[in-house]
């Protein structure tokens, strides 16, 4: 088998921030030109944002970011963060003078790994 680098991939950059302490994170792949992406949702609790936007029949054919979480459903406070970190570089979809990014995020409950009361934020959306 074959390993190819995440790096070798044109048109996506990765980030990561992290509380040790907490057990807990978060890892975002921006595609600033926009890229198609699908999903199919698994389980009976799903803590996602903007999943919509990943279905065939969306008007949306290209999102700018996907980020995934700890923090379970609390989490989902991370992808503000990342939306404005997308918008201060105008990346997202113009909507007639407005830059909207289109950021879709999925969460794991990992709440009781470390500090239950520390979760991804929109401080650590932004750093990631």
């Amino acid at each position: 088998m074959q390993e190819v680098s995440i790096k070798s991939f044109a048109n996506v950059s990765i980030g990561n921030a992290e509380d040790l302490t907490a057990g807990t994170g978060c890892t975002v792949f921006i595609f600033p030109e926009g890229a198609p992406a699908g999903l199919s949702v698994r389980g009976g609790g799903p803590a996602s944002r903007e999943s919509e936007l990943l279905k065939p029949l969306a008007a949306a054919d290209r999102i700018h970011a996907v980020l995934l979480s700890g923090g379970s459903a609390y989490g989902l406070e991370a992808s503000g963060g990342v939306m404005q970190y997308l918008e201060e570089r105008n990346i997202g979809f113009n909507a007639g003078g407005v830059v909207v990014p289109l950021v879709c995020q999925s969460c794991i409950f990992d709440l009781t790994v470390g500090d239950a009361h520390i979760r991804p934020d929109k401080a650590m959306g932004y750093s990631a």
